[in-house]
């Protein structure tokens, strides 16, 4: 199929009147991919922005920048410039960062529902699905990157994927394309680039195919990978379609692979890092010894715990500072270490008042209607309250008795005392 014609239809599968984004780095790829896209909207109206991040990681940086500008002019397509900071010490590599600091400009520009095209191609796959196997990866891995998913609301897209370098630069050729050259891309040290320049060479050589069918062993494995994901997805229904928490028998009941999966699953739905595959045998392995274990296995990112028979996959939370305290009047939004606690407590009569608000110290006790004083930590018990998020709770005060204890979005985990109400600050008095 001519490669206009791949980009023709790629327009005509996106929602009518959405805009389309070009992620615009400057190289021949992404360039050839704008010029052909202009085309297409020309022809068949639909708008059009390019979107160029500018990482700052090496002199060329401006170069790209400047060539962006002129393409877009030259093709009458918006042209939108993120500059990023790219943090050095996360512990995920530089390309790691810079890809984290890119796709977070991305989120940035193009608005819910909109479409982003990206330029990656086939022999691009070709070496994703190589480096995925020298790496050990599972079946995820090696699916490489999709033709098409959804992204955060936006609808990411890759027209390019299944063709070739060879045929990017003979069309580059035929357009006279300019394009600019990243400095990076030769050198060896890079796990890609050795690839590309030392090994792929090699392997088409004796197998003159060897780029297709090595993107097309990552298809396959795509294929495999939304299989897998429809298994999961009943086990998922099966044990109760929480992902967020899930019962320890069942699980347990499963065969390991599927353990697995499933967990990585209910990761994927929940928006978290997925486990490494170290972390997930040790968490596996503290389930099996002893399912009522009060287990806690935490990766960067995101952590698995265990309570009352119950597996929960959550990002890390943060506790209130040991010692934190801060006057309310009751009414207005509380700004907290955690957040605002956007609630109106009042008591009976609703007479202005002075109130603390604290974090817990232990101890605490708080009257309960017809139950009388009980202590809070076995209140919280009661509640079902999971234990590492009590220390996220805020305890309020009236002189020196519990009036109230309110969690990091201002809803109360246990009753109120007598006497005492809660309620949204934006709902308005009376509607109780």
């Amino acid at each position: 199929m001519p490669l206009q014609s791949v980009i023709d239809r790629a327009l005509a599968e996106t929602p009518p009147g959405r805009a389309v984004w070009v992620a615009l780095s400057g190289g021949l790829d992404s360039s050839l991919l704008l010029t052909l896209a202009a085309d297409a909207c020309h022809r068949h109206p639909r708008p059009l922005h390019a979107l160029h991040v500018n990482h700052g990681l090496q002199s060329a940086a401006d170069d790209f920048e400047r060539h962006c500008h002129r393409l877009c002019t030259q093709l009458g397509v918006p042209l939108c410039v993120e500059r990023v900071s790219v943090g050095r010490d996360a512990g995920q590599g530089l390309e790691g960062a810079a890809r984290e600091a890119r796709y977070a400009a991305f989120a940035r520009r193009v608005g819910d529902g909109e479409t982003l095209w990206l330029a990656q191609h086939r022999d691009d796959q070709a070496e994703s699905f190589l480096l995925a196997a020298l790496r050990g990866s599972g079946v995820r891995g090696l699916a490489g990157m999709l033709a098409s998913r959804d992204w955060q609301g936006r609808d990411l897209q890759r027209p390019l994927l299944g063709v070739g370098r060879a045929d990017l630069e003979e069309a580059a050729g035929q357009l006279a394309l300019d394009w600019v050259e990243d400095p990076s891309n030769t050198d060896i040290a890079l796990d890609r680039n050795r690839l590309r320049h030392a090994l792929m060479p090699l392997l088409e050589a004796r197998w003159p195919q060897a780029s297709a069918s090595l993107a097309r062993s990552a298809q396959l494995a795509g294929e495999a990978e939304a299989l897998l994901g429809e298994l999961a997805a009943l086990d998922l229904a099966a044990l109760g379609d929480h992902p967020e928490r899930l019962p320890i028998t069942p699980l347990m009941a499963l065969s390991e692979p599927r353990q697995r999966l499933l967990i990585r699953h209910c990761c994927q739905t929940l928006g978290l890092p997925m486990p490494p595959a170290a972390r997930l045998a040790t968490l596996l392995e503290q389930l099996a010894s002893r399912i009522d274990a009060e287990v806690c296995v935490a990766w960067p990112g995101a952590e698995a715990r265990c309570w009352r028979g119950g597996l929960y996959l959550l990002a890390p939370q943060p506790s209130l500072p040991d010692g934190w305290q801060v006057a309310w009047d009751g009414r207005q939004p509380l700004d907290t270490p955690l957040g605002q606690l956007a609630s109106v407590l009042e008591p009976e009569g609703g007479e202005p008042l002075t109130l603390r608000v604290s974090a817990r110290q232990g101890g605490e006790r708080l009257q309960q209607p017809q139950r009388g004083s009980r202590d809070l930590k076995r209140l919280l018990q009661e509640a079902g309250v999971p234990p590492w998020q009590r220390q996220r709770l805020a305890v309020v005060w009236h002189a020196e008795q519990v009036v109230a204890v309110l969690d990091a979005t201002g809803r109360a985990a246990v009753p109120c005392a007598p006497g005492w109400y809660l309620r949204p600050s934006r709902e308005p008095p009376g509607s109780d």
